[in-house]
């Protein structure tokens, strides 16, 4: 569980409330075809950590990045935008030798994605553990990040330097293992720093297909069973789609329908936005007070934020407002 002085620390006032530290990159996602029958690709700011940021802002909170870009074009625009967006910037920085990562996102007509990286090497994955500063991550209510900064190094130190600073100054570790596959040698090795991220957190999100391939296990009730035989983690969230999520929390197990759009365009962004929707709770909430009836107004918030952000490209920019997604839930319906 929560240690006592984490949670008394988080009732402290800070500079942030979250800080997130990973991969900061380009999401090149279709959009249609030349006049020659060529696809034509938007350039859309992206990345799993930042688009959680950019939720948490849309809702009042005060949120920190740490990572690196190139210092190219794409690095300067995912810097402009972070700080149009309000997302702190002191510990981005801008690599002369190694440029921004990028992703090619396939979108099919379900609105899932499939993911092509130009990551060999990639800006993101050059962090230094020397690099990360520790009064960013002092100065945090809660520390979040994801295994995008584990799957090489020097970007793997880093990571861990970053959750030594938050153990010594009991900030709350909030993790998403957002697992790519393509970004991976093996994946037992994926295997293996999802169960290290899992087993330096308070509270995870992770999706039904991500809980299957770390327990071999289909049901979420044994699944998440098989998570907590190995970890102790308050609070864990798993996401199924058009099917809803479902929270667990002490003896707790809470689900919620999904809110299905009928203009979907694609699902980037879904997980990361629901995944905001989970931190802004705790923020809200702490780690005390957690009841059925609390887990599923969460839920149920994080799930309408998700299904709006499907109906909209380029989720760093496009975030739902509060006000939006209270509407949606009280229409009860996708639009």
């Amino acid at each position: 569980m929560v240690p006592v002085a984490e949670r008394e620390e988080n009732r402290m006032e800070k500079k942030y409330d979250v800080t997130a530290l990973g991969e900061l990159l380009i999401d090149f996602t279709s959009s249609g075809l030349s006049e020659q029958g060529n696809p034509l690709f938007e350039a859309n700011p992206g990345g799993a950590p930042c688009n959680v940021l950019a939720m948490l802002n849309r809702l009042g909170r005060k949120t920190n990045f740490i990572g690196k870009v190139g210092e190219d074009q794409f690095g300067r625009t995912l810097k402009a935008t972070l700080e149009e967006l309000g997302i702190g910037t002191e510990n981005l920085l801008l690599d002369p030798k190694v440029h921004t990562t990028l992703a090619l996102v396939h979108t099919f007509e379900d609105g899932d994605r499939d993911f092509s990286f130009y990551r060999k090497p990639g800006a993101d994955m050059m962090l230094t553990a020397e690099e990360v500063q520790e009064n960013q991550i002092a100065e945090s209510r809660i520390f979040h990040f994801g295994t995008l900064s584990l799957t090489d190094e020097p970007v793997r130190s880093a990571t861990i330097r970053a959750l030594e600073y938050a153990k010594k100054h009991g900030v709350t570790v909030t993790f998403d293992p957002n697992l790519r596959p393509p970004l991976w040698d093996s994946l037992e090795d994926a295997k293996e720093q999802i169960w290290f991220g899992l087993s330096k957190c308070s509270a995870v999100k992770m999706s039904e297909e991500e809980l299957e391939f770390i327990t071999g296990e289909k049901d979420l009730d044994k699944g998440v069973a098989a998570v907590r035989a190995r970890c102790d983690i308050p609070l864990i969230c798993i996401t199924m789609g058009k099917g809803g999520s479902r929270a667990y929390y002490g003896e707790l197990a809470v689900s919620c329908p999904g809110f299905i759009q009928k203009n979907t365009i694609e699902t980037t962004g879904a997980g990361d936005t629901f995944c905001a929707g989970m931190l802004n709770f705790i923020l809200e909430h702490g780690f005390a007070d957690f009841t059925e009836e609390n887990l599923k107004e969460m839920l149920t918030f994080a799930n309408a934020a998700a299904s709006i952000v499907t109906t909209r490209k380029g989720a760093l920019r496009v975030m739902p407002e509060r006000e939006e997604v209270e509407a949606l839930i009280a229409s009860g319906r996708g639009e």
